[in-house]
């Protein structure tokens, strides 16, 4: 099992330029079968992450 631990005087650090994070940007993606959305760093604007559909109907 992993544990989930609550943490505010860290912040996470950008994958690509490794500046702290204290916010980051998105983006609604939107298609034919629904929306995702892009999450990017916003010093070097690259892609962090973007969400998925976990089906037509569930989302």
């Amino acid at each position: 099992m992993v544990l989930l631990e609550h943490r505010e005087d860290v912040q996470p650090v950008c994958p690509h330029c490794e500046k702290e994070l204290a916010k980051v940007y998105m983006n609604e993606i939107r298609g034919f079968l629904g929306k995702r959305y892009l999450y990017f760093c916003p010093h070097c604007r690259k892609t962090l992450g973007v969400t998925h559909r976990k089906g037509f109907f569930m989302g």
